[in-house]
């Protein structure tokens, strides 16, 4: 009996670390989070927890380096927590809030502030989201937005006073994928309020009176003719005559200031791992290679007797392989999308309960933006949308459509993000988190999935997913290439061309968007290969006990994490069932 009590109270001041750890965990989190939404309002406005209604974010100087001093200060706490003596749940919690406060503290140690833009977009483009969150109730709900469109000026000036600092010092985007760049400003200048994007959730206000809408409507139109308009065209007057001109004309971001260091900072951010450009490299060149070798196995089925440069210049500009319009594009996703939503219940035991739609990319984004692209649902009343771009259908082949709808709509963003936002008792810091190594590694393995859930019949088509996985490959490559490697634009280009059927103009738009996105287009294949890899452990080790619905639920059920993550889940459920099993 006192062996047995002197272990009860072992145990009991174990229970008790255990749970003051916990404890402890859990207020620090929601004291990150807390000041997370403090500091980013619009990112508030996005979840409806918005603390400062009225407010755009103060990026000043100050305050930036105010943020960062926090930040680094959270990250040593974050560090101090004790591991082991958190629950399952809560070890996967303090991953997410590593990865998101380390990230925060980067940015400003390598001066991201500087360059808020990518060759798709940027700041103001983001800022066209701001309609798709306001969430009326009241009038005041209504004057707060109002107010938040006349800060626009200040944020701006704030904008641009970074982006003229990086040309000062080399660290800005390249010259060469900012061509066109006024496109993306174009679509919010307008002359009529009511044509204004922000205008777009005052137009219907019948909660309130029919003065107060008057009202209300015409401080609005004021705001966006006196504030939104002037703000969008004084930014793109600096990209036109300041920034687009003097940009540097290297391409690779080791030509920056602190390069070097940046790229396998962000290489490490994006993939989750500690892989060097190098190795990183050289498994692109393997996968490139592998896919390849597939892709000649098509060629020769469909009896195609010339070259393979010439079949690619074949399926690139023969007629039968592409839209006639937006609708007959549109049409084929749809019913693409509408086919793989018959297929989930073999694959899944758990589907999100939020629908989604097919839409095309917004027209004053469009020209410069990527193929496609899938975008969350800003409130639970909206569903998610997949997009699709329709601009320049002879540049948009439907041989890949199917790989493209799998990845993203279903069963790749969709279902993932929102199973993820659906999730029951877990912080929101944690379910709305996107880890990129994990979302886009999961849609790359979506595309694949599909030759299990009888896609790909046609050869074209699976050519198609072949050359989108070869697109995937090829980044490793080309994404290193260019930003440590020395690899000109043109070199890097021609990789491309000579290794995917995609076309001439999604090539272009795709080395430009690596450019101007230092190694986020690694985190792609790296998160494929680490789901594949698992799943063939897991069917290895389990054999005829292997459950696909189940692999898919313990792969997905926690969220978007880290690939460590990742990895220590699925082996648990290895374990778990094999000690079931015995």
């Amino acid at each position: 009996m006192k062996y047995l009590f002197l272990l009860m109270v072992l145990c009991s001041g174990f229970v008790q670390a255990t749970t003051d750890e916990n404890a402890k965990f859990t207020e620090l989190a929601n004291e990150v989070w807390q000041y997370s939404l403090d500091t980013s309002p619009l990112s508030a406005a996005y979840y409806g927890l918005d603390t400062q209604p009225g407010k755009m974010p103060d990026i000043s100087p100050a305050q930036l380096k105010q943020q960062f001093a926090q930040y680094s200060q959270q990250s040593q706490k974050l560090s101090r927590i004790q591991v082991e003596k958190l629950t399952e749940q809560n070890q996967i919690n303090l991953a997410i809030l590593q990865h998101m406060v380390q990230n925060a503290a980067d940015n400003y140690r390598f001066k991201a502030f500087q360059i808020p833009l990518t060759a798709e977009g940027g700041f103001h483009t983001s800022l066209g989201f701001l309609p798709r969150v306001a969430n009326f109730k009241n009038a005041v709900d209504v004057e707060n937005y109002i107010a938040r469109l006349t800060e626009f000026p200040r944020y701006f000036n704030q904008q641009i006073a970074y982006m003229r600092e990086g040309l000062a010092s080399g660290n800005s985007q390249p010259n060469i994928v900012l061509q066109g760049f006024e496109t993306s400003i174009d679509g919010f200048v307008v002359t009529d309020a009511q044509e204004s994007l922000f205008y777009k959730p005052l137009q219907e206000l019948s909660f309130l009176s029919a003065g107060q809408q008057t009202t209300l409507q015409t401080q609005a139109q004021k705001a966006i003719i006196e504030h939104v308009v002037p703000s969008y065209q004084l930014f793109r007057q600096f990209m036109v005559e300041d920034y687009i001109p003097n940009a540097r004309s290297t391409i690779g971001v080791i030509n920056t200031p602190n390069g070097a260091a940046y790229y396998q900072n962000r290489a490490e951010h994006y993939t989750t791992t500690t892989m060097s450009a190098q190795e990183i490299h050289e498994i692109g060149l393997q996968e490139v290679k592998r896919i390849r070798n597939e892709m000649q196995r098509i060629i020769e089925q469909v009896e195609y007797e010339g070259s393979f440069a010439e079949f690619l210049t074949f399926l690139r500009t023969d007629p039968q392989f592409y839209p006639k319009t937006a609708e007959e594009l549109l049409k084929e996703a749809s019913f693409i999308a509408k086919k793989m939503d018959a297929q989930l219940p073999k694959f899944f035991k758990f589907l999100p309960r939020t629908p989604y739609g097919v839409e095309p990319v917004p027209a004053h984004i469009a020209p410069k933006y990527t193929t496609g692209r899938y975008v969350g649902p800003s409130k639970d009343t909206d569903p998610g949308y997949y997009w699709v771009n329709t601009y320049a259908l002879d540049r948009r082949p439907l041989y890949e459509m199917e790989a493209l709808t799998l990845h993203e709509a279903v069963p790749g963003h969709h279902l993932q993000i929102s199973l993820s936002r659906e999730m029951k008792n877990t912080p929101l810091y944690r379910s709305s988190y996107y880890i990129s190594a994990f979302g886009e590694g999961w849609g790359l393995y979506s595309e694949w999935l599909g030759l299990e859930a009888g896609f790909y019949q046609d050869p074209y088509s699976n050519f198609g997913r072949l050359t989108y996985e070869m697109w995937r490959a090829a980044r490793l490559v080309v994404d290193t290439g260019m930003h440590v490697m020395g690899w000109s634009r043109e070199q890097a280009m021609d990789f491309m061309k000579q290794n995917s059927a995609l076309s001439e103009h999604n090539i272009k738009t795709e080395i430009d968007r690596y450019n101007s996105w230092p190694g986020q287009a690694l985190s792609y294949k790296i998160g494929e290969l680490t789901i594949k890899r698992l799943r063939q452990e897991a069917e290895s080790e389990l054999g005829q006990k292997f459950d696909i619905r189940e692999f898919h639920y313990q792969v997905l059920k926690n969220g978007s994490v880290p690939l460590s993550q990742l990895e220590q889940q699925v082996k648990l459920y290895i374990q778990d069932q094999l000690n079931h099993n015995q």
